[in-house]
């Protein structure tokens, strides 16, 4: 089994740092990030709003490339930020916002993106990180979409850290998944039948008008269309980086069993729809605090699906080398909780700038 490269995008809001609001910072924090030598000017990206600011590390072939780059990026970032008297928050909702719209970054496609859908632009303060797993070619990636499907809802669970909004506890842990599912194409990805199937949906859909391009293809996994990769996006952007190298970890393990299950002919489970949406709300809504839908349907703990997840791509994570570093972290996953858990552990002892404190604290890893 040859090793898989990956690459990781996150992204970011920026809190005052005495009222803990979003703030419209994004241009200045990344013109100062991008006058330290350690930082690409290409590393630092604009987002579609301007309180947000998303990092792209480069192509890695270890974790612990990942682990660098992005604790790297994080560090830069943060100390712009402090630079211009607000915050780095890795979080997937803000624990506060203001009531006004945020201002939409300037640029044609966020324009349109605007005067498409109004209210879900000023609702869309959601921050999520982006896994690239390389494949050998698109045919193989629409193979490796089918068989890694009926795992996205777990990964939703393992990254949830978007319980609050507005100063309110929403009772989900990943509200970011819930925000998000509003758009027109999102959620879990359909079943392809092929790879010339894949291409007519997305025909069918772009000859619609609804969506401008297949940047605007939500759907929870995808092709990529800029690179030779598979884009996994339902994760909410974690709290630590080493959490993040976690789920990059999981998903290049999980794309590494779908392409030898693949080429092996290994049966594929083939959920429903409704009941894979189910499963996503599930894990939205309760991280790993309830019980999760396996793959198979199944109402199960989230620890024995988590289990079962570890047991199904230990061959791969032994294979890249890696099977130590994801358990001992997945481990602590479970001891400790989500990042979701911790935010509302950081809630308990005060107030909500109590919690933006541990966020900010936890993204720069200081």
């Amino acid at each position: 089994m040859s090793l898989i490269t990956v690459g990781v995008e996150e992204e970011y809001v920026l809190l005052d740092a005495t009222t803990w609001l979003p703030v419209p910072a994004a241009e200045s924090v990344r013109a100062a990030a991008g006058l330290e030598p350690t930082v690409r000017e290409s590393e630092i990206q604009d987002e579609l709003l301007q309180v947000q600011l998303e990092v792209a590390t480069p192509v890695c072939s270890t974790l612990d490339e990942v682990g660098g780059h992005l604790l790297r990026l994080r560090q830069a970032l943060a100390a712009a930020a402090e630079a211009q008297g607000c915050r780095l928050a890795a979080t997937g909702t803000p624990p506060l916002r203001e009531h006004k719209p945020p201002s939409v970054t300037d640029g044609a496609r966020y324009r349109a993106i605007s005067e498409q859908a109004p209210q879900l632009v000023a609702e869309q303060l959601i921050n999520g990180m982006h896994i690239h797993t390389a494949v050998p070619d698109p045919e193989v990636g629409i193979a490796v979409l089918n068989r890694i499907r009926p795992w996205l809802p777990v990964l939703v669970a393992m990254s949830a850290n978007s319980p609050f909004w507005d100063g309110e506890d929403t009772g989900f842990a990943s509200w970011r998944t819930i925000v998000f599912g509003r758009w027109h194409v999102s959620g879990p990805p359909p079943h392809f039948d092929s790879l010339a199937d894949y291409e007519q949906r997305v025909e069918r859909l772009s000859g619609t008008g609804t969506i401008m391009d297949r940047g605007q293809l939500y759907w929870q996994a995808r092709l990529s269309d800029r690179y030779p990769t598979i884009e996994v996006r339902c994760p909410d952007v974690q709290l630590r980086a080493e959490e993040a190298v976690m789920l990059a970890g999981v998903v290049r393990g999980l794309v590494a069993t779908a392409i030898a299950d693949a080429r092996a002919d290994a049966p594929l489970t083939v959920p429903p729809p409704e009941l894979l949406q189910a499963a996503n709300w599930q894990a939205a809504r309760h991280g790993l605090s309830g019980h999760l839908i396996d793959p198979e349907g199944r109402r199960r703990s989230a620890g024995d699906v988590l289990a079962e997840l570890l047991d199904h791509i230990t061959p791969a994570l032994d294979a890249s080398g890696d099977v130590r570093q994801v358990t001992s972290l997945i481990h602590r996953l479970l001891r400790e909780g989500t990042p979701a858990d911790r935010q509302r552990e950081a809630l308990a002892r005060g107030h909500f700038g109590e919690v933006a404190r541990m966020i900010t604290s936890e993204t720069a890893g200081w």
